[in-house]
């Protein structure tokens, strides 16, 4: 093998198989929690799913993830041990009697509120205090959250896991046709005058009329429709609590609606010109998708900017 040969295959290993691990780790910890889910579910017939998705969705408001726990669903102290259980006694016999959620999910006697098995076995009880059913278990969410928004996020992100069959759902594509031209810089932030002095919240990808637009994530379809801002637009809110708004379509794809579940590459609509006034408006501007995303931590909702997304989700894409 010759010198250059040889720094070549080095210098490739060094590059990709840090990340290899890295992707394969990552998995591992997807596969460990899947596992959980799925025991949990054995022994309380609570479909895994549904565990999963209120785990997902916790783990998206955390603030630090530099230490992130395996499963991330946390129960306030004073609902966990009881309100008159001060000394925080894990006997599960005790914390019934102080009227507490937690139980014993592993069997060790002890209902540990850090303990992966204990969390998600106590919060299964807690959703059959409620009933089976999937109504129930939407009611017993609202009590628990009491937040619409949060309960219609778990029951879609639950939807998605059990069409998928798993939480491990890292491909995402570019929103725009890599095989037509385009063109696209970092606007978000920008100074935007129509309907009175407002912050440009996305980037602008520049395209022809009919340039195919795609779902960048896992996600489910939450709106659809003209807006005298955006036009013809459309939104899905993927597994991650963010909000991705695609606006300015010429048309939608054919049998796209509110509640449909989407995968990165599906096809949603073709870019166009339209907003900027009464429904029908076009030609105000060129053509091109305005794309943006919205992040949810649980109490509101903020834009940030898309861009660092899109230069990675085209690099995956190409």
């Amino acid at each position: 093998m010759s010198y250059r040969r040889a720094i070549f295959i080095l210098s490739f290993v060094l590059l990709f198989y840090p990340k290899l691990i890295n992707a394969e780790s990552e998995k591992d910890i997807y596969e460990q929690r899947l596992q959980l889910y799925k025991k949990t579910e054995a022994v309380t017939n609570i479909p895994w799913y549904f565990l999963a998705a209120v785990d997902q969705y916790e783990r998206n408001t955390l603030t630090d993830t530099s230490d992130e726990p395996l499963i991330s669903i946390t129960i306030p102290k004073h609902i966990w041990y009881g309100t008159g259980n001060v000394s925080y006694i894990e006997d599960e016999r005790i914390i019934s009697f102080f009227n507490g959620l937690g139980k014993d999910g592993n069997g060790d006697g002890k209902a540990t509120i850090t303990n992966e098995e204990d969390i998600l076995y106590t919060f299964a009880h807690y959703l059959l205090s409620y009933g089976p059913s999937r109504e129930d278990i939407k009611i017993a969410l609202f009590h628990f959250y009491k937040r619409d928004l949060t309960v219609k996020t778990i029951m879609n992100t639950a939807r998605i896991f059990k069409k998928f069959h798993t939480t491990y759902l890292p491909e995402r594509t570019f929103p725009v046709s890599t095989d037509h031209n385009y063109s696209y810089r970092s606007t978000w932030g920008d100074r935007r005058g129509f309907g009175g002095l407002r912050m440009h919240e996305g980037t602008d990808i520049f395209a022809n009329y009919g340039t195919p637009i795609f779902s960048t994530t896992y996600g489910v379809v939450e709106l659809k429709g003209w807006n005298r801002f955006g036009g013809w637009r459309i939104g899905i809110r993927d597994i991650n609590n963010i909000y991705h708004y695609y606006a300015h379509l010429n048309s939608y794809a054919d049998n796209i609606e509110v509640g449909d579940i989407v995968s990165p590459g599906d096809l949603l609509g073709f870019v166009g010109s339209s907003g900027y006034g009464p429904p029908g408006t076009m030609g105000k501007f060129p053509p091109h998708l305005h794309y943006g995303m919205y992040k949810d931590n649980g109490k509101s909702e903020w834009s940030f900017d898309p861009y660092p997304y899109l230069k990675r989700w085209e690099s995956m894409t190409k």
